[in-house]
């Protein structure tokens, strides 16, 4: 990596905090990812981004500033990155995945609050985070009640644009969400000084689907035996997803599946046949979550799908490319997001049933669900994902945790008995 660190002082980051994280982060990566054996040569792009996290794409945005343009960040893919994009903005997603910052949190927070959101706040509060310190303005929405009271402490330190997000999906929840999204694209249009006209924002609309069909591709590939990539690299590739440069990262994830289709074509993959085929779901992984996926793929399984944020709802569906008016391009990106299956709606069948329908297109032989401690959504649906695998007789492992290591041992022995079991099933 080269140095970076005038930058870093320019941004007014707190060197002490940050380069205790940038200690751990590269060889953690190197632990996680680099000693995997099988892996694609495609995946060397996206260790160096990873590689580069804190440093080159922080450099790309700051030159993009200097030029006059607006970085918007967000926590949640319910945010549209289109309409950031068609104003000439980028958009990025902010960093949530690692415990840093603690004290600083703990401050403005109780202690037993979500790590998620312990984590964002920590960022900010602890000057760790250049995306923070990048960012214009930041993005939050009400999936749930921590994090909307969370973004109302951080306001105190950087704007943050509030979306409602309905909880429910009736026609007047529709309504309320197309009245968001609209109002989202007037204030991108006020921060940017830019107006989004039907040109800019369907141009936007076809980037993103672009990206969106790259990783549909990749995901489809991990339906062969042997799986051709990990579940770890998929999830480090998805992560990447909400902050990298959007043309070159489709460019690199279509190179990467050309590489794959080869792999499968010869019966080559990152895993041997008939290993163990298990789907994540659950509450999302942003970098550097990786501890459980970790533990998965070390215990004799391969992780095929993530029925997750930082996963299949980030790109399953795209936004429908014929609207001919700026309202009627609205109105396609307010439906398509409004379809993502998110735990706070209520009920939450389109989950159930797009788990059900993975199990049986992944051939997976068990679901390990993870949700962070103190997430309610996730941990309360957790018994609805469980009632409705066990009336279609598929394993299910149910996990909580946070974002430290005191658990990995546990963890892994309950991974390793629910792998013997499946493995058991499928001889």
């Amino acid at each position: 990596m080269s140095d970076y660190n005038e930058m870093w002082r320019s941004l007014g980051l707190n060197m002490k905090n940050h380069d205790q994280l940038m200690q751990v982060l590269p060889p953690t990566y190197h632990d996680v990812y680099l000693m995997q054996p099988n892996r694609p040569e495609g995946m060397e792009y996206f260790d160096f981004v990873v590689n580069e996290i804190h440093g080159l794409r922080i450099q790309e945005l700051q030159e993009h500033k200097k030029t006059g343009g607006k970085v918007i960040g967000s926590f949640c893919v319910f945010v549209p990155e289109e309409i950031v994009i068609a104003a000439g903005g980028i958009s990025i997603g902010l960093c949530s995945g690692v415990e840093i910052g603690t004290a600083e949190a703990e401050k403005v927070l109780p202690r037993n609050i979500c790590p998620l959101i312990k984590s964002f706040m920590g960022f900010k509060l602890g000057k760790v985070c250049p995306y923070f310190e990048t960012c214009d303005m930041v993005v939050g929405e009400t999936t749930c009640d921590g994090k909307k009271k969370a973004f109302e402490i951080l306001n105190d330190y950087i704007p943050v644009h509030l979306m409602e997000t309905p909880q429910m999906r009736r026609n007047r929840d529709r309504e309320l969400w197309l009245g968001e999204v609209k109002d989202f694209a007037n204030m991108v249009e006020e921060t940017t000084g830019n107006t989004i006209t039907a040109d800019n924002l369907a141009k936007a609309i076809k980037e993103v689907n672009g990206k969106r069909q790259a990783l549909q591709r990749l995901a489809k590939l991990r339906k062969h035996d042997p799986a051709p990539i990990s579940g770890k690299d998929s999830l480090v590739i998805e992560q990447i997803a909400m902050y990298d440069n959007v043309a070159r990262f489709t460019a690199k994830v279509n190179d990467l599946c050309d590489e794959l289709e080869e792999k499968v074509q010869a019966g080559e993959g990152a895993f041997n046949r008939k290993t163990p085929r298990v789907i994540v779901t659950g509450t999302p992984m942003a970098i550097p979550n990786w501890k459980v996926p970790h533990i998965i793929e070390t215990s004799g399984a391969v992780i095929v799908a993530e029925e997750l944020c930082t996963g299949l709802r980030y790109f399953e569906t795209e936004v429908a490319e014929d609207g001919q008016t700026t309202d009627g391009l609205l109105i396609n990106l307010a439906e398509r997001y409004l379809g993502i299956n998110c735990a706070v709606f209520t009920p939450n069948i389109g989950r159930m049933d797009k788990l059900l329908q993975l199990v049986e297109e992944y051939k997976a032989d068990g679901v390990i669900h993870c949700a962070l401690s103190f997430c309610d959504p996730y941990t309360v649906e957790s018994n609805r994902v469980e009632k409705t695998l066990k009336e279609h007789n598929i394993p299910m492992l149910k996990l909580e945790t946070g974002y430290d290591q005191e658990d990995a041992g546990q963890l892994k022995t309950r991974v390793e008995a629910f792998v013997e079991m499946i493995s058991e099933a499928k001889r």
